[in-house]
């Protein structure tokens, strides 16, 4: 490891400030032992047996990996699914028969899918995309590279050693969620779904055979919940504290289109939050236990620093600018952990500009009182989420066959 990486994770681990990005006081890495206490009274489902979703897996997708990555016949297979995009398209023919079972399961809206709420949520992606692109897409990244687990688990595998196709391949949800056509025949989201569950499945197959793997079972229902908290759970929260105007019904409407994405990849309907407080409820319990610093994950998140910095323009101010927006989303605490360089220019000045640009697109200020050097601030965050648009784009979701090479 570099000695820029050494001294990166040194900060990290002395990090004590307050978890700011969603009100968090814990500073913590330690495996979580205590008990599961979200009640399933407050899930979509209404019900459920309460079992701790950590030991909880996916019983229909992982036999179905398994058994393609031990026959050889992913290459083939995706080959196959590499054009298959459209919620309504036909699964093309030669896949072997039980793959075709299990997505013909798999691919179906769950029984209490509402396609008002799913249409008004395409509206209110597409009014508020610029906030909801930056938060999902730059904020949840570096939520995530503090999640332990999923720093390990992405380090290790096959996207590890190419971040950048890694990165195009974990928007592509993403931004089918967003999409104005999610959920509509012509969309995508759908597919894009059910194909990262059968990656899950793959990467829970493919990781204990690595050298390197010494955490046990990896994305656990309870997994998957931990970064659902980190894209329309965190997203909302910063709405709400950026003073962004919104109807319960297109919060609920917001909400909505995320449940039905966690069913289909393959959340239980026990697990899924009926409603925010379900969901800031359940995000409380599963966050603090399950985030901190690692080795792994402040090289991950210089890495895409790095890529966001050479994106945004060549400049020598290009990282600084970078770096404190990055600071400014998740809070003091997180960037700890990611080893994010403080920046004593750009950190203030972002701290100060963003509320006014913020009101300024939501017609609370006129243009004359937003200083000029907002939008130095304003194109940098436009250039972010191009950046991500831009790599979305390139790639398809794929099966992998192999853990990180060697």
């Amino acid at each position: 490891m570099s000695e820029l990486s050494r001294r990166k994770l040194l900060m990290s681990g002395g990090a004590l400030g307050a978890f700011g990005a969603l009100g968090i006081a814990t500073p913590a890495w330690s495996r979580d032992v205590s008990p599961w206490t979200w009640s399933p009274t407050g899930s979509i489902a209404g019900s459920g047996s309460g079992a701790d979703p950590r030991t909880i897996f996916d019983a229909e997708a992982d036999p179905v990996s398994a058994e393609l990555l031990d026959s050889g016949a992913v290459p083939e297979v995706n080959r196959l699914l590499w054009n298959w995009t459209r919620n309504d398209q036909p699964l093309p023919a030669g896949l072997p028969g039980y793959l075709t079972d299990f997505i013909e399961q798999a691919r179906r809206l769950p029984s209490w899918a509402d396609t008002a709420k799913l249409e008004r949520a395409a509206q209110f992606n597409k009014s508020r995309g610029l906030y909801l692109n930056l938060l999902n897409g730059v904020g949840g990244g570096m939520l995530s590279t503090a999640i332990p687990k999923e720093a390990w688990s992405v380090y290790y595998s096959k996207g590890g050693a190419d971040m950048e196709d890694r990165v195009a391949k974990t928007s592509l949800l993403g931004f089918s969620v967003g999409a104005l056509n999610a959920y509509r025949p012509d969309g995508d989201c759908v597919v894009n779904a059910v194909k990262t569950r059968l990656v899950h499945a793959a990467v829970r197959h493919l990781l204990p055979q690595s050298p390197h793997w010494k955490w046990g079972p990896i994305i656990s229902q309870e997994d998957i919940l931990v970064t659902w908290h980190t894209l329309p759970t965190y997203a909302m929260r910063k709405l709400r504290e950026w003073d962004v105007p919104i109807s319960a019904a297109d919060a609920q409407a917001y909400l909505h289109v995320w449940q039905v994405t966690a069913h289909l990849l393959g959340v239980r309907d026990e697990y899924i939050p009926a409603t925010w407080a379900a969901a800031n409820a359940q995000s409380d319990q599963v966050l603090p236990p399950n985030m901190g610093p690692t080795r792994e994950g402040v090289e991950l998140t210089d890495i895409l620093l790095g890529q966001l910095a050479e994106q945004t323009s060549p400049g020598s101010i290009s990282r600084p600018l970078v770096n404190a927006l990055a600071r400014y989303l998740v809070g003091d605490q997180v960037s700890d952990w990611d080893g994010i360089k403080r920046e004593p220019v750009w950190g203030p000045l972002i701290a100060k500009l963003w509320p006014l640009l913020v009101r300024f697109r939501e017609g609370l200020v006129p243009l004359p009182l937003v200083p000029e050097a907002a939008w130095v601030i304003d194109e940098a965050v436009r250039q972010y989420i191009l950046f991500f648009l831009t790599k979305g784009k390139e790639t398809k979701i794929e099966i992998p066959t192999i853990n990180r090479p060697e």
